[in-house]
C-alpha cells in the first residue's frame, strides 16, 4: 500500500497549488474544453494496466506497425518526443511520419523542402504556419529535421477547417483516409502519426484507422495524461500500459503543460512579447504555499516580510535586453535560461523552461525569506534549494546544468518523508550553510561533484 510520503504525494500537493491558478485562467478563455468530443477524451484514460520500463517501452515500440502519437501542441518536450522515437526506431525498419500541423493541400510546400529545393523560413511562410497553426515553430521545425535526416517521408494530414469542433470527427476521417494512402504508397514503413491528443481517444482517430487498416498493429502512444500522472509517479514510471494497443509517456509535468498552452493563449491575444510575469509568480507563491509560507507576515523571521508584495519583475531578454546586461550576467541568462538577480530583484527569462523557472523562483525566495539582506546567502545553499525548487515544481530528469547533488537529496528526503516542511522552512529562512551539508551532503567520490542549479 501507498504511504502518504510516497514519491509524488508531496509533488502532487505542491503542483496542485499552481494548477489551480492555471486551469483557472485557461478555462476563462477556452470554451472549447467542455466539447462533447473532448469529453471523450477525458474520460477514456482514468486508470492504467502496469508501469513500464524503458525496455518494456522500446518493445511496445518497436512492435507497432501504425504509432499514433498523441500531441499537446504548446508542449516542446511532445515534438521532441517523437523525435526521439523516429531517430529510435529509424534504424530498424524504415519510417515515415504524418503530423496533423501541416494540411494535406500543402504536401508539395512539404515535398519542395523535403528535396531542399526551399528553405526554412520559405517552408514556414508557404504553410502559412503561425496562422494557420500557431504553436512554436522551433520544436516543429527540428521534429522536420529530424524526419528528413532518418525518415522516408512526411506527410500533411489535416484539413480545413481546423477550429471549427463540429468538424472535428470530418477532420479525423480525412486523416484516417490520408494514413491509407500514405500506406499504399510505403507497404513496409513503419508509419508515425502526430496528431493532437483529444483525437487519441479510441472512438476517435484509433477507431478509423482500425476499421481502414484491420492487418495493422496500431499502437496508441498518449504524452502526460493529467489522469495517470500522479499514479504514475508514485511509482516513479517514466511510461505505463493503458491497454494491450494504448501507452503514455511522461516528460513533463502537468504545471509545465498548462503553462505552456496559458503562454500560447496569451500570443494568440496579440501580445507581442510575451509575458512570464503570472508563470513566474505564480511558481514562487505556489512553492511558498507548498512549504507553509505565509504571503502576508508583517515581518522576517520565521516567515518572509509581505512576500507577495515583494514579487520580482520578470523581464523577457531578448537580444536588445541581453545586449544591455553585465557580461557575468547575460552568460548566466545564456547557461540557465532564467536568472534572478538579487541587486535588482529582477528574474530574467530567455525562453520560458519550467525547470529553469522553478529554480530561479527558488532562488528569490530564499533572498526574500533572508530580507534582501546585502551580500549573498552561500552559494552552496543557494544552489541547492534552487535544485530543490526545480525538482518540487518540475518533476523529471534535468539537463546536466541544473544537477545539485545536495538538493537532490534534499528533494529525495523530502518526498520520503524524512524531513518536514518545517525544516525545509528553516533551510529558506536561517543562515545554516553548515548544518545543510552536515544534514545533505552525499559521500565525494571521483565524477561526484556538485553542479550548479
Amino acid at each position: 500500500m501507498k504511504t502518504s510520503s510516497s514519491p509524488g504525494t508531496r509533488q502532487h500537493a505542491a503542483q496542485m497549488h499552481a494548477l489551480a491558478v492555471v486551469r483557472r485562467d485557461i478555462r476563462s478563455r477556452d470554451r472549447a474544453s467542455r466539447s462533447k468530443y473532448l469529453l471523450e477524451f477525458n474520460r477514456a484514460f482514468r486508470t492504467y494496466d502496469a508501469p513500464l520500463n524503458s525496455e518494456e517501452l522500446n518493445t511496445r515500440l518497436a512492435s507497432a506497425d501504425i504509432i499514433l502519437l498523441g500531441d499537446y501542441h504548446a508542449l516542446p518536450a511532445c515534438q521532441q518526443f517523437a523525435a526521439q522515437v523516429i531517430e529510435q526506431l529509424a534504424g530498424e525498419r524504415p519510417v515515415v511520419l504524418g503530423v496533423e500541423a501541416v494540411l494535406s493541400r500543402d504536401q508539395q510546400v512539404l515535398d519542395l523542402w523535403w528535396r531542399r529545393e526551399i528553405s526554412e523560413q520559405v517552408l514556414r511562410q508557404q504553410l502559412r504556419f503561425d496562422h494557420d497553426w500557431g504553436y512554436e515553430w522551433a520544436p516543429f521545425y527540428n521534429l522536420l529535421i529530424t524526419a528528413r535526416e532518418h525518415a522516408d517521408g512526411i506527410y500533411g494530414l489535416d484539413c480545413m477547417p481546423r477550429h471549427d469542433l463540429r468538424r472535428i470527427r470530418a477532420r479525423d476521417r480525412h486523416a484516417a483516409g490520408k494514413i491509407c494512402a500514405i500506406r499504399e504508397r510505403h507497404p513496409d514503413a513503419r508509419l508515425l502519426v502526430l496528431f493532437g491528443e483529444s483525437h487519441m481517444a479510441p472512438e476517435h482517430l484509433p477507431a478509423l484507422v482500425k476499421g481502414a487498416l484491420p492487418g495493422e498493429r496500431a499502437l496508441t502512444v498518449l504524452q502526460n495524461i493529467d489522469a495517470v500522472y500522479w499514479q504514475a509517479m508514485r511509482e516513479e514510471a517514466d511510461a505505463v500500459s493503458l491497454a494491450p494497443d494504448a501507452i503514455c509517456v511522461f516528460n513533463a509535468a502537468p504545471l509545465e503543460k498548462y503553462e505552456s498552452y496559458r503562454l500560447c493563449l496569451e500570443k494568440w491575444t496579440g501580445d507581442d512579447q510575451p509575458d512570464f510575469s503570472p508563470a513566474v509568480h505564480n511558481l514562487i507563491l505556489s512553492l511558498a504555499r507548498s512549504l507553509g509560507f505565509r504571503l502576508d507576515s508583517p515581518h522576517n523571521g520565521t516567515q518572509p516580510k509581505q512576500l507577495a508584495d515583494s514579487l520580482p519583475e520578470v523581464v523577457h531578454a531578448n537580444d536588445s535586453f541581453l545586449a544591455s546586461l553585465p557580461d557575468r550576467d547575460r552568460a548566466l541568462v545564456g547557461e540557465r535560461g532564467s536568472v534572478y538577480i538579487s541587486e535588482t530583484n529582477t528574474i530574467i527569462v530567455r525562453e520560458f523552461e519550467m525547470a529553469a523557472a522553478a529554480a530561479a523562483a527558488a532562488r528569490f525566495l530564499l533572498h526574500a525569506c533572508r530580507g534582501f539582506q546585502p551580500g549573498q546567502p552561500p552559494r552552496q545553499v543557494e544552489d541547492a534549494l534552487a535544485h530543490f525548487g526545480a525538482r518540487l515544481m518540475c518533476p523529471g530528469n534535468l539537463e546536466e546544468n541544473f544537477i545539485n547533488s545536495e538538493g537532490e537529496y534534499l528533494y529525495r528526503a523530502y518526498l520520503e518523508g524524512r524531513i518536514s516542511r518545517a525544516a525545509v522552512r528553516k533551510l529558506f529562512l536561517v543562515d545554516c550553510e553548515e548544518s545543510l551539508l552536515r544534514q545533505f551532503a552525499v559521500p565525494r567520490t571521483p565524477g561526484n561533484g556538485s553542479h550548479r542549479s
